[in-house]
């Protein structure tokens, strides 16, 4: 179950990178080096949050405070970043062809799908460690407590944010890094939702991605959980 998630979730990433790769010497044309540094950039909070996940329950044993301190900064390091990986979905619509490349349509067709599903899974895999880490730290237990109410609220809370920080760094051309600057930050969110219509369509776009990313979670994480949640009966 978690083994065919992680596995499938690092295939796609891989395959995707391949494809971004392969893409100059197959067809005789130059490396779009954006897509290499997208991919990179949905990746990160997948590592960042494998450190949290193994790490703070290790400091939790040893200290409470300190593991309380290092969870909150690589938390919202974590949260900074992970926008970047759902960010991928925006991409499907822009396969940056050229009209003078002879790359066929279909392999830009599934190289574009292929990033904006590592993407998608990157998000899922988060979002999933995410609610692990909490339950196991406020609960104590790693299965049972994963389909509870506040989980379940979490999951939908971090999502939004996502689907925000998306919109965020499409729309206002935002990067994670630009938090350093809060007050030119806030004055660029401000001005922009300010403008006719931005609120309505910023809105409009939260929802309906976070809709989508819930429904990807429910299809693809839902089963994982399930899986834990039946294992820890049998052994109960």
């Amino acid at each position: 179950m978690l083994t065919s998630l992680l596995v499938g979730v690092a295939g796609m990433n891989v395959f995707a990178l391949a494809l971004i790769l392969l893409r100059g010497p197959m067809f005789r044309t130059r490396l779009y080096t954006p897509m290499l540094w997208n991919v990179m950039l949905s990746v990160a909070p997948v590592l960042l949050m494998g450190v949290l996940v193994f790490v703070v329950p290790i400091l939790a044993l040893a200290q409470v405070w300190l593991a309380l301190a290092v969870g909150v900064i690589l938390g919202v390091v974590w949260l900074l970043l992970l926008p970047n990986a759902g960010y991928l979905i925006t991409e499907l619509n822009m396969s940056h062809r050229r009209e003078q490349e002879s790359v066929p349509m279909w392999f830009d067709v599934v190289q574009v799908i292929t990033l904006a599903m590592s993407g998608v899974l990157n998000t899922v895999l988060n979002v999933f460690l995410a609610q692990l880490l909490f339950v196991l730290l406020v609960y104590g237990d790693v299965a049972a407590p994963l389909q509870a109410g506040l989980p379940r609220l979490i999951v939908v809370a971090i999502l939004l944010a996502v689907s925000f920080g998306m919109y965020l760094g499409r729309y206002v051309r935002l990067n994670s890094w630009d938090v350093r600057h809060p007050p030119s930050l806030v004055r660029k969110v401000v001005a922009h939702l300010r403008e006719p219509g931005r609120l309505r369509s910023s809105a409009a776009f939260v929802v309906l991605y976070t809709l989508f990313l819930g429904l990807m979670y429910l299809a693809v994480a839902g089963p994982v959980i399930e899986g834990l949640v039946l294992l820890e009966l049998a052994r109960g």
